[in-house]
């Protein structure tokens, strides 16, 4: 990894292409693990509602690169504050990079420009990219026209959202892989008080596994109840 990258940007170890639940996202699912095995499109550009999972399939992305031995670097754009736009430089030497959040640079000309011209190096170099943002290339407010013309390179997906059923069953997907019984009751209970994006009922079942370890306890609608409502 370059070393102007800062160390503290890293790949959360639950991110992993096993468990991640694809519902009807299969296609996108297949092509970027295609991707990361330095195989197929080269470029792909994730969209979807906050929450759908395209950090994880980013991430996810990264490690099974990483683990097959090739270079990668994950670039979470709405951290941007913590390192200067000039880090950009050489990263089209990584067989694969993923740039997260694209949003967060929308407007901002520096970036705009730096993005346009890491995708031509990229490109040039035959080195594979994966972007994600919340809205379609077309549809983000980008200044810089060139720019746009580069975000619909390649293979362009949306990401769907899940509907209650796939959601109890990506939920149960995690608990299993955390060695919870995590029963149906239970996540009806869940969905109808929580924020229902992915990213906070991946953060509640990480507090119930731990506060069910602490206590002894099996996570029932009672002992699930005192941490929700």
């Amino acid at each position: 990894m370059p070393a102007q990258l800062p160390l503290h940007i890293g790949l959360r170890d639950s991110a992993t292409f096993d468990n991640f639940y694809p519902a009807d996202n299969e296609q996108v699912l297949a092509q970027l693990q295609q991707c990361a095995r330095l195989e197929g499109e080269g470029f792909i550009f994730v969209h979807g509602a906050v929450g759908s999972g395209k950090s994880h399939l980013l991430q996810a992305a990264c490690h099974a690169a990483s683990e097959s031995g090739q270079s990668v670097v994950y670039l979470p754009l709405r951290q941007r504050e913590q390192f200067s736009v000039e880090m950009l430089e050489g990263l089209e030497d990584m067989h694969l990079l993923c740039i997260d959040d694209l949003d967060a640079i929308v407007g901002d000309a520096d970036w705009e420009e730096a993005i346009f011209h890491l995708y031509n190096r990229v490109r040039d170099a035959g080195a594979r990219l994966i972007v994600a943002a919340n809205t379609h290339p077309t549809a983000l407010a980008v200044k810089l026209p060139d720019l746009q013309s580069r975000l619909v390179w390649g293979l362009v997906f949306l990401l769907q959202s899940l509907d209650d059923e796939q959601l109890t069953a990506a939920l149960q997907l995690r608990a299993r892989g955390r060695g919870l019984d995590l029963p149906g009751e239970v996540v009806a209970y869940l969905l109808k008080r929580c924020a229902r994006d992915m990213n906070s009922l991946f953060d509640l079942l990480e507090k119930l596994d731990r506060e069910s370890l602490v206590a002894q306890r099996k996570l029932t609608i009672p002992f699930v109840r005192q941490f929700v409502d």
